[in-house]
């Protein structure tokens, strides 16, 4: 029997449209494996939201394997030595995986060396390859776009190996239970079953609903109350569906663009990463180094309104709940919740940033790192800081009525008109909190620190 290969699984956990399990599969007897590598830096291990997908998705994951005849091996550590005595361990021959853009998955492939084989699938394209004409990584969106717009489209997604050889002898591997990826009493995660299926099928089912989104897309993904996204998010960040088959899933519609860049700026923020590893914890633009953010007492006690949704803005409270209950958020939701932290409250986007890391289900390193600096101003592709987005003007022009109503239903009873602004409208009922900042006056508060800093 030819020598067993290693098939490294991260943040790639399907059969189908596998190139390194396909190349594995061809080489010989496969040994699938999971590490679960939390020797990264202490504010980037694996949030909360993402352990409780991350369970049930290696949990569907084993199974699927299972009926192709292997397994999965499963394995704690740092990725790059636990993976070196594992192919001592075995005899693999190497040791195969798909390109990620993370810095610490960037630094572990380097040490792991020549014994690695890492293919294209994760993105669209090879992201090292797509370069300015200074041989650069992009750093404008637009022009990321413009070129990715001029390769050949991505390769139609493969099927998954008929039959994966198992090695003569399997090694030890842990289990899944032991690992207490799941929350215990309170179980803060209780609903999230009711909003997601993690795995590869639950990844199926949500694409199978993307020809009929496309059509409307551009305009229903802004409005809160209608069900317009895709929620394909928490399967591509933990790659149970890949790029390519989601752009291949808007095939033949006319309006498909706009969702194929939304996908686009996915394979943007990854390829940022290049260029900038640290972009999630450092100001893409370093003058923004010098803006005096908010700290201290109270600028505590209104992080905390934030992020419990108590702000006393309907549109803000509904999202920031949203986000709790379900580990997710409304894509105009994360606009308008951003802004509203670092301009309204003036607090730094990095706190932000760490509380949509903990939060969310589908919490990427890259697409989170630039989606809150293009909101904050601070990023190399972003808005200017002076953009200020007003929740309640966001909330009427989005028709975000029916979004409060579900997730703050001390609000349920008002009406249209009313609901956006209760305490302009004079209802606001008692057991919802007063704005706990005035919009004009914070407006002009954040202005005047972006002046300072001219």
């Amino acid at each position: 029997m030819a020598d067993p290969v290693i098939l490294w699984f991260r943040q790639d956990l399907r059969l189908r449209d596998q190139p390194a399990l396909i190349a594995a599969a061809e080489a010989g007897p496969v040994i699938p494996v999971y590490v679960l590598d939390d020797e990264r830096p202490a504010h980037w291990r694996i949030g909360e939201a993402q352990r409780w997908w991350l369970h049930h998705s290696l949990d569907a994951l084993g199974a699927a394997l299972g009926a192709k005849g292997s397994r999965l091996i499963l394995r704690r550590g740092a990725a790059s030595d636990v993976l070196a005595k594992l192919a001592d361990e075995t005899g693999a021959a190497a040791i195969h995986a798909l390109h990620h853009y993370e810095p610490w998955w960037r630094e572990a492939e380097d040490k792991l060396g020549d014994r690695l084989v890492l293919h294209d699938g994760n993105h669209l394209t090879h992201l090292e390859d797509l370069r300015t004409g200074a041989g650069e990584p992009f750093r404008v969106f637009a022009s990321f776009w413009k070129a990715l717009e001029k390769l050949p489209e991505p390769d139609e997604p493969l099927p998954a190996p008929r039959k994966i050889d198992a090695p003569s002898k399997w090694p030890t591997s842990e289990k899944l239970a032991d690992w207490k990826l799941l929350p215990t009493a309170p179980d803060w995660a209780s609903a999230f079953a009711d909003e997601w299926v993690p795995g590869e099928e639950g990844a199926r089912e949500r694409l199978a609903r993307v020809p009929k989104l496309v059509g409307s897309y551009e305009e229903d993904r802004n409005k809160p109350s209608v069900e317009g996204t895709t929620r394909l998010s928490p399967h591509l960040h933990h790659g149970e569906v890949s790029a390519r088959a989601v752009w291949h899933a808007a095939a033949g519609h006319a309006d498909a663009a706009k969702f194929r860049q939304e996908l686009a700026w996915r394979d943007f923020t990854s390829a940022l990463l290049l260029k900038l590893p640290d972009y999630a914890d450092t100001d893409g633009r370093p003058k923004y180094a010098k803006l005096k953010w908010r700290k201290g007492a109270a600028a505590k006690r209104e992080l905390k309104a934030w992020q419990t949704g108590q702000t006393g803005y309907p549109l803000v409270d509904a999202g920031m709940r949203q986000l709790w209950q379900t580990g997710w958020l409304h894509n105009r939701a994360r606009l308008v919740t951003a802004s509203f932290l670092t301009k309204h409250l003036l607090i730094d986007w990095r706190e932000g940033e760490r509380w949509y890391w903990d939060c969310l289900v589908c919490a990427d390193y890259g697409n989170n790192s630039v989606n809150w600096q293009w909101v904050a101003g601070t990023g190399v592709d972003a808005n200017q800081f002076s953009r200020i987005l007003a929740p309640i003007t966001q909330s009427e022009r989005y028709e975000a009525a029916d979004y409060i109503r579900r997730w703050v239903p001390e609000l349920k009873d008002l009406d249209d008109e009313a609901i956006h602004d209760p305490d302009a409208a004079g209802c606001r009922p008692e057991n919802y909190p007063a704005k706990i900042v005035e919009h004009r006056e914070a407006r002009e508060r954040a202005l005047e620190a972006g002046r300072a800093i001219r």
